[in-house]
C-alpha cells in the first residue's frame, strides 16, 4: 500500500470511529519545534503522527455553563476515555500492518524525567502544537486548539508511528476565527492566562499563544477545589470558596495543600476521573469554562459568557448535591454550616 493510500485510510478511519478533525505531522514538517514536538521521545524509529479531535456534546455546554446541569463534566469524563480509546485502535491497526505505533492518551500522561517528575505536568508530546502544525485547529488566545465547527470544545489525542505518511498543511492564518475577544481570559476565574505571549516555530511556521501562568491555579479550580470569582457574584461549579492570590508564590503553595485536602472530604456525588498528581486520586471538572465559551461565532462566546457570569454561585448539601444560587443566598447558606463542614469550602 503506498504512502498516501494508507493516509487516507487512515484518515477515513478517525473519522469514522468518531474524529472530526485530523491532520498528520511528519519528522520533517516538525522539525525545529519544541521538545514536546519530538516523536522519538516516544518511538525511536517515530516518522509520523496522527492527531485528531472529537467534540464535546454541545447540547450541554449552554445548560452547563448557566450553572443548571453539570452533565458536561460525566460527558467530558467519556469523550476522553473515548478519544484515547480511538488512538488505541489506530495504533492497533498500523501494528497489524506490520507498522510500530504508540497511542497518546489525551491527558493526564506525563514524563517522569523532568526535574520534578509528573508534578511538572509535561507530556509526552504535545498534541496542540501536533493539532496546529497538522492542520487539525489553530491557536487562540488561550491557547487551546480552536476548531472551525467546534470551537475549543474538543478533545485532541495522537497516535505516533514509524509510517511514513503525507503531511497536512496548518490551516492559513485567514480562517483563524480568533479575534482576539479575550472572552477566554475574561472567564477565567483561576487567571491562569497571562499577559505574556508564547511564540514558536515548527516546521518553517509560527504561532503563537498567551503563555499559562501555574498549572495548580487551573488544577485546583477545574479540578473543583475552589471556583468562586473574586467579586463573590458567580462561581464555577465547585462550591469551594477559597481566595487565590495574586501571584504564584508560597501562599499559592499554602492555598493548594490547604484546599486539596478538605477537597478529598467532600461528597462526590458526580462522575469522576482520575488524576496521578491529587490526594486520592479523584476528581471532577468544575470549570473548563475557557474552553466552552470559545465558539466560531462571537455572538455565542458573548451568550455564553453572560450565562456564565449572570447565573449565581454554586452551594453543596451534605450529600453532594449541587445548586445554583444567588450570592446573598450562598452566604447564607455557609453562614448557617456547621464550622467542620463550613471549613471544607471556604478559607
Amino acid at each position: 500500500m503506498s504512502n498516501e493510500k494508507l493516509t487516507e485510510n487512515l484518515k477515513e478511519m478517525v473519522i469514522g470511529l468518531g474524529g472530526s478533525n485530523i491532520g498528520i505531522g511528519t519528522k520533517q514538517t516538525l522539525k525545529g519545534g519544541p521538545e514536546s514536538t519530538d516523536l522519538s521521545y516516544v518511538l525511536k524509529d517515530a516518522e509520523s503522527s496522527i492527531t485528531f479531535a472529537v467534540p464535546f456534546n454541545q447540547d450541554l455546554i449552554e445548560p452547563y455553563l448557566s450553572k443548571k446541569d453539570f452533565s458536561l463534566n460525566e460527558n467530558k469524563i467519556r469523550t476522553t476515555t473515548f478519544t484515547g480509546g480511538i488512538a488505541l485502535e489506530v495504533a492497533g491497526f498500523l501494528n497489524q500492518m506490520g507498522y510500530e505505533a504508540i497511542p497518546i492518551a489525551p491527558n493526564f500522561i506525563y514524563r517522569k524525567d523532568t526535574p520534578n517528575g509528573i508534578r511538572d505536568r509535561k507530556p509526552l508530546i504535545s498534541h496542540k502544537y501536533l493539532a496546529a502544525r497538522s492542520g487539525v485547529g489553530f491557536f487562540g488566545y488561550s491557547g487551546s486548539i480552536l476548531t472551525s465547527n467546534y470551537g475549543s470544545a474538543i478533545v485532541l489525542a495522537s497516535v505516533v508511528t514509524d509510517a511514513q505518511l503525507t503531511p497536512t498543511d496548518p490551516i492559513p492564518e485567514s480562517e483563524n476565527y480568533c479575534d482576539d475577544c479575550r472572552l477566554c481570559k475574561l472567564s477565567c476565574i483561576p487567571n491562569y492566562i497571562s499577559d505574556e505571549k508564547i511564540k514558536v516555530n515548527i516546521g518553517g511556521y509560527d504561532f503563537e499563544y498567551q503563555k499559562p501562568n501555574s498549572h495548580w491555579r487551573c488544577i485546583l479550580v477545574c479540578g473543583g477545589a475552589t471556583g468562586l470569582h473574586s467579586s463573590k457574584k458567580y462561581s464555577t461549579w465547585s462550591p469551594g470558596r477559597f481566595d487565590l492570590p495574586e501571584d504564584d508564590d508560597k501562599k499559592f503553595e499554602s492555598l493548594r495543600d490547604k484546599s486539596m485536602i478538605t477537597y478529598v472530604k467532600r461528597p462526590k456525588k458526580d462522575a469522576v476521573f482520575y488524576h496521578p498528581g491529587v490526594p486520592e486520586y479523584k476528581m471532577q471538572y468544575t470549570c473548563s469554562t475557557c474552553q466552552f465559551i470559545c465558539h466560531p461565532d462571537k455572538s455565542v462566546r458573548k451568550h455564553r459568557y453572560k450565562l456564565f457570569k449572570d447565573n449565581g454561585v454554586i452551594v453543596e448539601n451534605e450529600i453532594g448535591n449541587r445548586m445554583s444560587v444567588s450570592p446573598d443566598e450562598a452566604e447564607n447558606i455557609i453562614a448557617k454550616m456547621p464550622e467542620d463542614r463550613k471549613r471544607l469550602y471556604v478559607n
